[in-house]
């Protein structure tokens, strides 16, 4: 996966593929990243040589993640409630043929633990590099498997076959009859084979229409994608629609500012005094601001860590895919070593790009601009590297979860009674203290002007979507009108 991140969501883009498992990462760590595109990736690795797996899901799917199980460098799960729906997507790496025997027993074991913790009426999706053949034919294992496996089984084969068979779950390569080249998941040297499996419960096999083998991407060397389609049948929520947002941040150029001060005017029938009602007030800086400084489209914003994926980057993987493609339909050692040289080059070119794109990002920390850009990238950095963003759904009091907005709500009505109405030992009250009135002052226009001065710009906005940026750029008839409202507000307070 080093390096290859930002190529295989563009992959996955190209493909519309949602949720993907993958295999010897090499990346040493517990976290989760985005590798661009709006895809994230999920990753546990503790060597940065070998083993490693992980699992990418598309943006829309992030928020539905519930929890995230690294059991180890062969094997992890992450839960989702998609819709209602529970499912569980796992991905395995199981030791290659030479490996001990050990190793083998401890990674199937590691894989029968995450199954026996999953509830058998959620859904679970298993994809896996098993390093195993199952073979061509079913005979005698029709209740795991189709006819469409790949040459003779072996001994590694026979071990993804018998944890079908004790958790009850079906081969999905195996299913759907294919050519040859769209069932074969490895090749090298001259050898090519089935070792790349999806493997889910047998009650939901009905859900999955197709499975094929992806030909003709480069993004791995030796192994290609197996893709599946799956329908989950759930009761469709009408989805929100993505918040689109006033360009307030363009009032830090003056030539914007002035404009907004003369519409605004305007908008106000000429008056330079703000009208002492704040609803008519507040109603005309927004439409104001929408008018002069525009809205954000609410599409995804770039991708900080990804600002090198330029037009020279793109073009050079597209040339090595295609060859990869060539040599993969005429092994010819012509075609192998352009391809060989083409990869070298995509690794040039990505490493070239990533310098000049971190040396422009050094140049400007110099500047305020540059500054804020690395914050920013921090920040991204955090948000990406946390596996649950939201909490959606709890468990009841038997530890099952509760995914209905319905059902979670009457459990915290229940948690709450019981916490409020539990009795306690109270701290004991001081009787007989007074309270003391005095006059209170007036906010001073002065006082106004000082806060509005020490408050920082870029900030999110409240519920009235108006930042402080538009007070600023307003000036003196922004103390004037706040300090009015806000003695109006200090009035009705202590009148009250």
């Amino acid at each position: 996966m080093t390096g290859k991140g930002r190529e295989l969501a563009d992959v996955m883009e190209r493909r519309k593929v949602d949720i993907l498992c993958v295999q010897e990462t090499r990346w040493k760590g517990s976290k989760a990243r985005s590798i661009g595109a709006g895809f994230k990736l999920f990753y546990y690795g503790v060597d940065s040589k070998r083993n490693g797996v992980g699992v990418v899901l598309k943006e829309e799917f992030v928020r539905n993640v519930l929890e995230v199980k690294r059991v180890s460098d062969r094997v992890m799960s992450l839960k989702l409630e998609i819709e209602g729906v529970m499912l569980n997507v796992v991905s395995g790496y199981a030791p290659q043929v030479g490996c001990e025997l050990e190793e083998k027993e401890r990674f199937w074991s590691e894989l029968d633990e995450v199954m026996e913790s999953i509830p058998t009426g959620e859904r679970v999706v298993i994809g896996a590099d098993f390093n195993g053949h199952v073979g061509e034919g079913n005979t005698g294992d029709e209740e795991v498997m189709g006819k469409f496996g790949v040459k003779e089984r072996n001994l590694e084969g026979q071990m993804v076959v018998d944890f079908a068979k004790r958790m009850d779950m079906g081969v999905v390569n195996t299913y759907f009859q294919k050519r040859e080249e769209h069932r074969v998941t490895y090749k090298s040297g001259g050898r090519s084979t089935q070792v790349d499996y999806i493997l889910c419960r047998r009650g939901n096999l009905k859900e999955i229409s197709d499975c094929k083998v992806v030909v003709g991407e480069s993004v791995a060397r030796q192994h290609r994608m197996v893709v599946c389609r799956m329908t989950l049948m759930v009761c469709k929520k009408k989805r929100s629609e993505i918040e689109k947002k006033t360009k307030w941040w363009k009032l830090k150029k003056e030539e914007c500012c002035e404009e907004f001060r003369q519409k605004l005017r305007q908008a106000l029938g000429g008056q330079v005094v703000l009208p002492d009602d704040w609803e008519t007030t507040a109603e005309v800086i927004r439409e104001t601001g929408r008018k002069v400084l525009g809205v954000s489209s609410g599409r995804r914003k770039e991708d900080k860590e990804t600002w090198w994926w330029n037009e020279e980057v793109q073009d050079s993987i597209q040339r090595k895919r295609l060859a990869k493609k060539k040599w993969d339909m005429d092994r010819t050692e012509e075609n192998r070593q352009e391809y060989k040289e083409l990869q070298r080059r995509v690794k040039r070119e990505v490493s070239k790009a990533k310098q000049k794109a971190y040396d422009e990002l050094y140049t400007r920390l110099d500047t305020r601009e540059g500054e804020k850009d690395l914050y920013r990238l921090a920040r991204q950095r955090d948000r990406d590297g946390k596996d649950v963003q939201q909490v959606r759904v709890i468990k009841d009091r038997d530890g099952r979860v509760l995914t209905s907005e319905e059902s979670v709500q009457r459990r915290w009505k229940e948690y709450f009674e019981e916490l409020m109405n539990e009795e306690n030992e109270r701290e004991k009250r001081v009787e007989g203290v007074n309270s003391v009135e005095q006059k209170v002052d007036k906010i001073r226009k002065d006082e106004v002007r000082k806060a509005l001065k020490r408050m920082k710009s870029g900030k999110a906005v409240g519920p009235d979507d108006i930042p402080v940026e538009v007070w600023k750029c307003l000036g003196e008839a922004a103390v004037e009108f706040l300090a009015s409202l806000f003695n109006r507000v200090l009035e009705i307070t202590i009148g009250g």
